[in-house]
């Protein structure tokens, strides 16, 4: 979603935009001419927000979806800048909608991956134990993954591990072949084309300015007009606590952006990874930590780190947004996050700005891949709600009230579980 100041602020050089506030609501002006128009709604173009829309035009074939995307294109951020992997749904809470989700939605990917023949590869992923010390935690994971199904699992020592990767080391690993690799911003532009056909529009640059429920539908505001809608779902990403509030007012949870940066291995050395290696995750954090990861252009890339990202659409240091940092400043959330964890984010920070410090943690996996073996690559930023009193959102977060559905949390695995989000949303609006 777009530029938005705190809550309710609409981009300023349009004086048709400039809104009245009227009680806990901010509506645009009378000169906004009025669209009226029987529909149902999404706000957001990445993958979420289209897996909606398309599962809008096959659940209610009478209706017209439109999705209100701010940028020029769809899938500009999250969807486009992550890394690929199509998660077989280990490391969830069994009974958790994440869980439940992630293993529907994997089995959906891959059926509409190959439906329309769209990058797809099955390498696998190995879970590494570097010590004892994580032989529980390994355990743990072990046990998650069983109650949640996830397909031709097994455990590996030493031995083991070299056979599936060759040059990895570890004590003891959990070996996922279902895990694979895909491009989720190509998955995107398939389902804004799948959104088309059946008849939906995707309005490119139509920021939501302004939402508020009216008798018997929902009225949406953008710069250039006011659309009238039977219901909405809001799916907007990095803005979604920002636009959920424009519908409710709810303060919590509050989005705080973590940039995730990556290094590409050169290419004498990428052939010493098959797959993806991943270590044993912190399970204090819903981060997975920073792994080998086979793109599905032949590239190998390790990362992500977790920093704070400067604005909320900021890759790199050099984009500083004043207004978002000072959002988090005043919000008593992110200072008791901060509190609980500044030593990770000390160390997060040092290997941001060190290469060696990077490499020094993932080298341990693969010690013949080093610092001198990689270059700064990409980075995406992760949208991570965070509640009031400090703590990191791990699951999903989704709500429905009064004719509009909010996505409040959806970080990773959201877009291996977009289908399955996408029906589970339909569902809840059906209920509610």
């Amino acid at each position: 979603m777009g530029e938005i100041s705190g809550t309710n602020a609409a981009p300023s050089g349009d004086p048709s935009s400039r809104l009245a506030k009227v009680g806990v609501w901010t509506w645009c002006s009378a000169q906004v001419p009025l669209v009226a128009e029987r529909v149902v709604g999404v706000v957001g173009g990445g993958i979420v927000g289209l897996a909606v829309a398309r599962e809008l035009t096959r659940a209610l074939p009478g209706a017209r979806v439109v999705v209100f995307e701010k940028e020029s294109e769809v899938a500009r951020h999250q969807s486009s800048h992550n890394s690929g992997v199509v998660h077989a749904g280990i490391y969830y809470p069994p009974g958790s909608v994440k869980a439940r989700l992630c293993t529907r939605g994997r089995a959906l990917m891959e059926d509409y991956l190959a439906e329309h023949e769209l990058p797809y590869r099955r390498c696998g992923k190995l879970v590494v134990a570097m010590d004892q010390s994580e032989l529980a935690r390994l355990g743990e994971l072990e046990r998650r993954a069983g109650e949640n199904g996830v397909p031709g699992l097994r455990r590996v020592t030493g031995a083991g591990i070299c056979e599936i990767e060759p040059y990895a080391v570890g004590l003891a690993a959990l070996h996922s072949p279902a895990t694979g690799i895909t491009d989720f911003g190509a998955v995107a532009e398939r389902l804004a084309q799948d959104v088309r056909a059946a008849g939906g529009a995707v309005l490119l640059e139509h920021p939501v300015v302004a939402i508020r429920s009216t008798p018997g539908g929902v009225e949406v505001a953008t710069p250039a007009a006011r659309h009238r809608l039977d219901r909405l779902v809001v799916c907007a990403g990095l803005q979604a606590d920002r636009v959920s509030r424009l519908a409710d007012a709810l303060a919590a949870p509050q989005i705080v952006p973590f940039r995730g940066e990556y290094v590409t291995v050169a290419p004498a050395k990428q052939e010493l990874v098959r797959g993806m290696i991943y270590p044993v995750p912190d399970p204090r954090y819903p981060f997975l930590g920073v792994h080998f990861t086979r793109r599905v252009s032949g590239e190998l890339e390790v990362g992500p780190n977790a920093i704070l990202a400067l604005a909320r659409e900021g890759y790199s240091w050099a984009q500083v947004r004043w207004g978002d940092l000072g959002e988090l400043a005043a919000y008593p959330g992110f200072w008791r996050m901060a509190r609980r964890h500044w030593r990770t984010g000390v160390g997060e920070l040092r290997g941001s700005l060190s290469p060696a410090a990077y490499m020094a943690f993932a080298s341990q996996y693969v010690p013949s891949i080093t610092a001198a073996d990689v270059t700064r690559g990409r980075s995406g930023v992760r949208a991570q709600a965070v509640d009031r009193d400090g703590s990191l959102v791990d699951d999903f977060r989704i709500h429905t009230h009064d004719g509009i559905t909010t996505v409040r949390n959806a970080p990773s695995p959201a877009a291996t579980a977009s289908l399955a989000i996408a029906e589970h949303v339909v569902d809840a609006m059906r209920a509610g």
